[in-house]
């Protein structure tokens, strides 16, 4: 994770190990948040046409650009198991997903 970024600091020291997804997962929308890639999560990924504009082009690039940055930041903040059942997912999308169904136990107690 960068070490330009003091809240990065945040999912270092609370690696999700499985318990602890509820409160992972709201540090990790933190981080996405501030640092503009929470949109993975929530926006579809625009599709390339094969006539494509520049800024269909550029909007395809920065979405992809920015999943892979959000996956580095999950995988670099999970256990190494955890990273190794979900390093060769697609998304950033796919990743939590699949979190999510693992630990709803967790989060229906949380809630």
């Amino acid at each position: 994770m960068s070490s330009f970024n003091p809240l990065t600091s945040i999912l270092n020291q609370n690696k999700l190990e499985g318990s602890n997804y509820v409160d992972w997962k709201r540090n990790l929308d933190i981080i996405l948040t501030v640092n503009g890639y929470k949109f993975v999560i929530t926006d579809e990924c625009p599709e390339k046409p094969e006539n494509a504009t520049d800024d269909q082009v550029k909007a395809y690039d920065k979405w992809f650009k920015v999943d892979e940055m959000a996956r580095c930041y999950i995988l670099t903040s999970m256990a190494n198991v955890l990273q190794h059942q979900h390093q060769s997912m697609g998304s950033t999308y796919d990743m939590l997903e699949s979190l999510k169904e693992m630990f709803s136990e967790q989060n229906c107690a949380a809630k």
